[in-house]
Parts: C-alpha cells; structure tokens; sequence
C-alpha cells in the first residue's frame, strides 16, 4: 500500500479551496448560497465529472488509498465541528422567545411530517440499498432526520439577503429554523447513539435521551456562567493575539468531547457551544470576525468541496436511482412545506405568512449535508443513499430563495410591524442602546458612589456588563463586594415599573457587574488605560478631585479621561448627594441645543430615567443676549418657529422610543449656562446631565457653559462626552 504523502494532502486541499472559493462566488453573485456552489466543486473534481472526463487523473489527485483519505477526512471532521461552532453562535435563542407560538408550531409540524416521510421511504426501501440489512430502522431515521431539518444558516442568509430580517415573517422563519436545528442535532445525536448500540432497544434509547437532557441542562445553568467566566478572563488576562478565539475552541472541543463521552455525537456539543459562545457579553466583533473568517475560509470550503466529492452522480444514470432520487426530493419538499404551512397556520398565520413559511424552510444546505456525512461515516447510510441525499440539499437549496423572494413579494407591511421596525432601526443607531460594556472608575467619594449609581442603572436597564475600577486603598476582590451592592445590581436590573424588557431584565439579573477591581499600586489614569485595553465601549469617571483651583475639571480627570478614547462621562455630587447615596428615583434636567452632543446626553437622561421612575425635562435655550430688539424680534419670529419647535420634537420623539415620559421647556433672553442654573434650582432638580463634545489634547474642556454650570450649580451633574 503506498505510504501517504503530505505533498498530494497539501495538493488536495490547495484544490478544493481554489475551485471551491471561485465555484462559490459564482453562485453567490447569481443570488445563490456560496455553499452551493462549494458542494458543486467537489462533483465536479469527484468521479462524477473529473472523474468520467479523465479517471486516471482523478485518481492520481484523490486516490482511494485509506491512509491518504484519513488525512483528507481528518479535516472534514473537524471542519464539521467548526461549522456546528458557527452555527451555534448565529443561534439567536431570543428570536425563538419572540415568536415562539408560531415558530414551535412551524418547527415541530415541519419536523414530524417530512421525518414520518423519510422514515417510510427508508422502510419502503429494497435491501441492496441499505448498507446494513438487518439494520433497517437506523437508515430510516437517518433517512427522516435528513428529510426533516432546515438549514437556519441558509434560512437566516437568504433572509437577510432580502431586508427581511426583522419582518415578523422573516423572525418567526429564522426562529423556526433555529429550532429545527436544536431539534435536529439533538435528534442526531439520539440516533447516533442507537446507531452504536447496533439496534433499536430501550436501553440504548434510555441512555441516548437521558445523556442528551443531562448534557443540555448542564450547559445552560452552569455551562453558560462558566463559558462567560472563560471567555472575560481570556479577554482581560491574555495579551497574545486571538487569545479568545484559541478559548472558544477549546471550549468547542472540551464540550464536543464531553457529549461523546457520554455516547452522544459530538455535534451536540459543538452547536451547544457554539450557542452559549454567541451569548457571552465579552464577545466582540473584532472577535466573532476572526472566528468567522476562520471557518468560512478553510473549513466550510473544504467539507462542502468534499461532500461534493463522496457524492457519485454517475448513479443517476440508472433509471431505477434516478426516479429513487426524484421521489426523494418531491417527498422531502412536499413534506417540508405542507408541514410548515399547517404549523404556521396553527401558529395563528395568516395563508400568505404561512406560504412564506412553507418556501423558506425548505431550505436544506448545510444540515443535511452534515448529517448525511454522519451517516456515511457511521455506516447508516449507503453511499447510494448519500448521493441521493447531496442531490436533494442542493436542489431544495438552490429553489428556495427565488421560490421565497415571490412569497415574501406578497406580504404587506402592518401598521403595528412597522411602528417595530421604526423602533428597531433606531435602537441600530443610538448611543445607548449599542454600548455592549462598561467601564466605571470610582473613588470613595461622593461623586465616586454617584459615578456607580448611575453607571448601575445604565448597565441594569439593558443588562450591560461593567467593569468597577475602585482607585483607592483596598485588597483586590472579584465579583460583587457586598450583599448591599449584590441587591442594588438586581434592582437595578429587574425594574420593577417593568420599564425594561424581560430579555434586558434577564441578562441584567445574570450578569450586571462583570468584575470589581481595586486598584492602589499605580496611579489611577494609568489603571484606567491599562484597563481600557480590554475593550469597553463607554468610560464613567466619579473621583473626589473633579475641579481645578483655578476653575474648570482638575487635571487628574483630564489624564483619566485621556487614557479612554471612546466616549465617557463624569460624574459630579452636589447638593443632597454629597450628604446621602442618590435614589433611584431623580428629577433630571437635560438641556438641549439640536446637536449630536445634547442629543446623547439626552439619550442617557431617559435611560437613566427607564431605569427607575425618574423625572426627565428637556431645556432649550434660545440665547439673544448681546442683540439688538430688532434682531432678537427676527430670530425669535424665526427660529422660535423652526428650530425650537424640531429639536422639541425630536427629544419628544426620542422619549417615545425608549417608552419614557418627557417635560418640555423654553427659555428665551438668557444666557444659556444662566437658564441651565435658574431652570435646575426652580424646579428642584437632582441631576442636570448634559451631552458636551470631547475636546481635542490633552486639555479637558467642554466649553463655557458647561465650566459655568460645573462651578455654579448647586446640584449633581453628569457630563457625557463624545
């Protein structure tokens, strides 16, 4: 036998990379899955064209020597896990919350009518089909599971593709796919189980069923919190490069091993991974990037491009197969769809919703591939039955996004989804609601302790982690200090005037502060910029030292801040708050002057306000100090009409968005640091947050307004930069 060689290994996937990369965009730039066309490279590099066209040369490139496929195959496996790791992290569980009637229904009528078709087909079978005569009843699940499962990655591409997305259709097909595939793996990794065990017995399902809902029982309880745990102290603690991606995948690997261990295909434990990776709090962009781009440019082609090639479609040529895999392909569609029409119809659809529905999940892609290759390799399927199975992924595949595209044509925009989708593209956009984690550094101080407050009620009304800087003299601790502070960051989040969404209250309950730390060995502007590094995408500064003898921020503000290069905030105690801690419910007052500045300093006085049953007033101040009568009577007939009556508005508009009351006032013929302080001191305000912008150098300077309300105003402020 001749030895492998690493040369032709490093030919080979050289090969399929090339052909199936160019293959791939070809399909895509015609409105197609890439996948397609990768699983169309390798029939055209397998015996099915390269081979007929010219079998010595095909033979010399992948040769049928064990060892040299080993190689080859090695690959595969993992790319398999790989894929599943992807999969798992695009998984978005609360899109199944939000349309969870209907999309249970989909998924579960989907699921059982197409598998109750394959399984029959299976039975129907003629023995010289079935790798395993006596093993019949394994090939029919197979046979079911592959017939049954829609691909959410084909699903959630094609839809968002389209701009359906956030339609309601488009979340509840996204949703149901998402369940099909939880289901479907799951339903792999039962009959895998049975598969080794040889035979259908109760016992053998007993311990396939029970290790499967042991296994996912311990993943989302204590798997999650560890996951998270993982992935932040890699975050923070490594400094070599893609130090998370290498966690991720040795989580990947550790789960993969552990449902294996327990006789359960180590699919399960990839996806399941690759679900509580996507919901951890420290996963960035950056991050979920180079991941992504790892699988999408080795692995994906390479085990499409080789599923592709295991596929013989020479076999077509005998009728008798050939009508075998039309049947197979007419079963699974009509399966598919009439089970997702009469589950979107049970799920209180509308026929066109439910026709939508019945298009877009007859999508098989990438499941079926993989689960045909699990059977292949497990001996469940022949390599007839796996052909044949390739051939319909690719055709459903191919026909579901023209066949949706006309579906989702005949669906009209409703007045409620509409009012959603404005709401949704505005959250896409704001300031608030994008920051994904916090940094807070803080003193013993009174500003120090309204810094926190404040930053805790940001974090718990959209379940934010955040990161505590505490720049004074204590022992360095992890996690939350006191039972006092552990309550304050529940009641923070779980929001009792229900103002926040149970998703938000959820996360905040889980995870509100990330980690505290004490920091008295280096100067606080340095712990702060060492800390920065960590990625954080808003910095709120509260330390006893906020004003400069001379006037203005005192300068060891200005060396903290400039360590930051995102947009923070600082925090200032006055009045009631330097003899007492703050409440959670204040009175704000947020001036307005129509900027992109005032503008997010308002956005984080109504999520303060969303955070408990605070007061918000928005202030605009049309200044015409230092004019003559005549021209304070023209801008007063002017802009009074125009500019006061549009920044109004949109504050107005602004409040209606994050669902939270807001005051209007007006102030004319004054200066406005002067309205700024006589509007705060009539209507006995407890904080003024006010949006400036970030001054350039290393000089911290927000502008005369803002210094005379820093040294004027008799009561708290909250400064939020750019």
């Amino acid at each position: 036998m001749q030895a492998p060689s690493e040369a032709l290994f490093l030919a080979q996937i050289v090969l399929l990379l090339l052909v199936g990369r160019l293959i791939g965009e070809a399909m895509q730039r015609i409105g197609q899955p890439a996948i397609i066309g990768q699983l169309i490279a390798g029939i055209l590099l397998g015996p099915s064209v390269f081979g007929a066209i010219w079998p010595e040369a095909q033979r010399a490139v992948f040769p049928a020597n064990p060892q040299q496929q080993i190689m080859i195959d090695a690959v595969s496996q993992l790319g398999i896990l790989m894929l599943l790791l992807l999969t798992g992290m695009e998984t978005d569980l609360r899109l199944v919350k939000k349309a969870r009637r209907a999309a249970i229904s989909t998924s579960v009528a989907g699921i059982i009518i197409p598998f109750g078709c394959g399984f029959a087909l299976g039975e129907l079978l003629p023995a010289a089909m079935l790798p395993k005569a006596d093993q019949r009843i394994i090939t029919s699940l197979f046979l079911g599971t592959a017939l049954s499962i829609a691909s959410v990655k084909i699903v959630a591409m094609v839809v968002r593709e389209m701009g359906f997305m956030r339609r309601n259709v488009g979340i509840t097909l996204i949703a149901a796919a998402i369940i099909d595939d939880t289901l479907g793996w799951i339903i792999v990794a039962i009959i895998t189980g049975l598969a080794v065990h040889g035979q259908m017995d109760a016992l053998g399902l007993g311990q396939s069923v029970l290790g499967t809902t042991i296994f996912l029982a311990v993943s989302f309880t204590l798997g999650r919190r560890l996951v998270f745990s993982i992935i932040r102290w890699t975050n923070d603690s490594f400094v070599s490069e893609m130090a998370v991606v290498t966690a991720i995948l040795i989580i990947m690997g550790a789960m993969a091993l552990t449902t294996d261990l327990i006789g359960i295909n180590p699919v399960l434990g990839a996806f399941v991974a690759g679900i509580l990776v996507g919901e951890s709090p420290i996963l960035t962009r950056h991050i979920d990037e180079q991941l992504r781009g790892l699988v999408t440019a080795l692995f994906m082609p390479i085990f499409f491009s080789l599923a592709g090639l295991h596929a013989n479609l020479t076999i077509l040529g005998d009728s008798t197969l050939f009508l075998l895999t039309g049947g197979l392909i007419l079963i699974a569609s009509l399966g598919k769809f009439s089970g997702a029409f009469l589950g979107g119809a049970l799920g209180g659809l509308s026929a066109r919703e439910s026709l939508a529905l019945g298009c877009g999940m007859n999508a098989r892609g990438s499941t079926e591939v993989i689960v045909a290759s699990i059977g292949l390799s497990i001996g469940a399927l022949s390599q007839d039955l796996f052909t044949m199975v390739v051939t319909m992924a690719v055709v459903t595949t191919t026909a579901m996004p023209p066949t949706l595209r006309w579906a989702f044509s005949r669906l009209p925009l409703g007045h409620d989804e509409r009012i959603r989708l404005e709401r949704e593209a505005f959250e896409a956009t704001g300031f608030v609601t994008n920051i994904e984690r916090l940094l807070i550094a803080v003193d013993d101080s009174a500003n120090g302790k309204l810094a926190r407050h404040l930053a805790g009620m940001l974090a718990g009304s959209r379940g934010i982690p955040m990161t505590v800087l505490h720049l004074g003299r204590h022992e360095v601790v992890q996690g939350i200090e006191t039972k006092s502070e552990r309550a304050e960051a529940v009641a923070n989040g779980a929001n009792e005037t229900g103002a926040m969404s149970e998703t938000g209250a959820r996360r905040a309950r889980a995870r509100w502060l990330d980690v505290a730390r004490h920091v008295e060995s280096i100067a606080p502007e340095a712990a702060v910029t060492k800390e920065a590094r960590r990625g954080y995408d808003f910095l709120m500064i509260g330390v006893e030292r906020t004003e400069a003898a001379h006037g203005g921020f005192h300068e060891q503000i200005a060396r903290i801040a400039a360590g930051f290069e995102g947009p923070l905030a600082i925090a200032v105690a006055r009045g009631s708050h330097l003899q007492k801690p703050p409440e959670r419910d204040l009175n704000i007052l947020v001036p307005v002057r129509g900027n992109k500045a005032s503008r997010r300093g308002a956005e984080v006085a109504l999520a303060l306000a969303r955070a408990g049953t605070s007061a918000v007033t928005a202030l605009y101040v049309m200044g015409t100090v230092g004019l003559g009568a005549a021209q304070r009577r023209l801008k007063r007939a002017t802009l009074s009409r125009r500019h006061e009556e549009t920044i109004l508005k949109d504050i107005v508009e602004l409040a209606d968005r994050y669902d939270t009351p807001i005051h209007t006032a007006l102030r004319l013929d004054i200066a406005p640091e002067n309205a700024i302080l006589r509007q705060a001191r009539l209507g006995r305000y407890d904080l003024v947050v006010m949006g400036v912008g970030r001054p350039a150098g290393e000089t911290l300077y927000f502008g005369e307004i803002a210094a005379a309300v820093l040294e004027n105003s008799q009561h708290s402020i909250l400064f939020v930069s750019s």
